[in-house]
């Protein structure tokens, strides 16, 4: 007959000192990968708010030698930077709940599993990932449908992301379906299913998916650049990405040596200008994370456990 096994104190205390080293090491990597996410967003705060010719000669790293707000100034200084705000505001709100409307109901019509053609659906929607039909037949299209230069072009062709539809669906695959019977045998029926029952339990998805949706249209410059003739309809990262350009070809055609003094008294530079660009285009989409932060451990998740 086989002895029981006995903890004895020595073997406990070495279980303890592995388990403590283990949690130090831990602790020790998570901090490094924290430092290498926070401080290159610190050095971009320090520089935006630094004086530009002061910074070109390096040694700015965590808090600004110099502090002026000459930079951000000078991105604002036109007011084309603000227009271009009202517009990406609201293409980034309607545009985030056109998307989650639309995507919502169609998982939830492909979630159903009586749906005739239900798998012919998918196959279809999941081809659109795979194949597309390029820059000139996509602009032609926009064209014909008189998308182009108009704000709806911010809003319809991307309503739809055939990846984000199939993530919620497969939330929805993780409801029960003893609830949607019992719901069903209540007289509830299917429209009254999914705004009652489906919605308020989509609620981590929702906010996973909607902070997708809303950072796509945030960042986007190709559309206002590609898609609109006229710079009143361009949105921030557009304008943005304009008064960069316009900045480096004016630092790069500096000829006589009135200009080369008129630089030289400027306090921003291309590099300052972007720093602050930055800050100007990340700042507003930052704090919209704290109030979807409780949703958001839950519904990156989704898919990654069955049960």
């Amino acid at each position: 007959m086989r002895k029981p096994l006995v903890l004895t104190k020595s073997n406990k205390v070495k279980d303890d000192l592995a388990d403590t080293l283990v949690q130090v090491v831990i602790v020790i990597l998570v901090t490094l990968f924290c430092l290498t996410i926070l401080l290159p967003f610190i050095n971009i705060f320090a520089l935006a708010f630094n004086d530009g010719r002061d910074a070109a000669r390096g040694g700015v790293f965590l808090w600004p030698r110099i502090p002026t707000l000459d930079n951000f100034k000078a991105v604002f200084k036109d007011g084309k930077i603000v227009s271009a705000y009202k517009i990406t505001v609201s293409r980034t709100f309607l545009g985030t709940l056109l998307s989650l409307w639309l995507m919502t109901m169609s998982a939830y019509v492909l979630h159903i599993k009586t749906l005739p053609g239900r798998n012919f659906f998918s196959m279809a929607i999941a081809l659109t990932m795979l194949f597309g039909g390029g820059l000139i037949p996509t602009y032609i299209q926009y064209n014909r449908l008189g998308l182009i230069n108009t704000f709806w072009i911010y809003i319809f062709p991307g309503a739809i992301g055939a990846y984000y539809l199939f993530m919620i669906r497969t939330f929805y695959d993780g409801v029960p379906d003893s609830l949607i019977e019992s719901a069903k045998l209540d007289g509830c029926g299917w429209v009254r299913i999914y705004t009652q029952i489906i919605l308020p339990l989509s609620k981590p998805i929702i906010a996973v998916i909607g902070l997708y949706c809303a950072v796509n249209h945030w960042n986007d410059w190709f559309s206002g650049a590609f898609y609109q003739r006229s710079n009143k309809l361009w949105p921030v990262q557009t304008v943005l990405q304009s008064m960069l350009n316009k900045a480096m070809k004016s630092s790069e055609e500096i000829s006589s040596v009135g200009q080369l003094i008129a630089a030289e008294a400027n306090t921003t530079t291309t590099d300052s200008l972007k720093m602050a660009a930055v800050i100007v285009t990340i700042t507003p989409i930052l704090m919209v994370y704290p109030f979807i932060q409780k949703y958001f451990a839950k519904g990156v998740m989704i898919g990654a456990v069955k049960g």
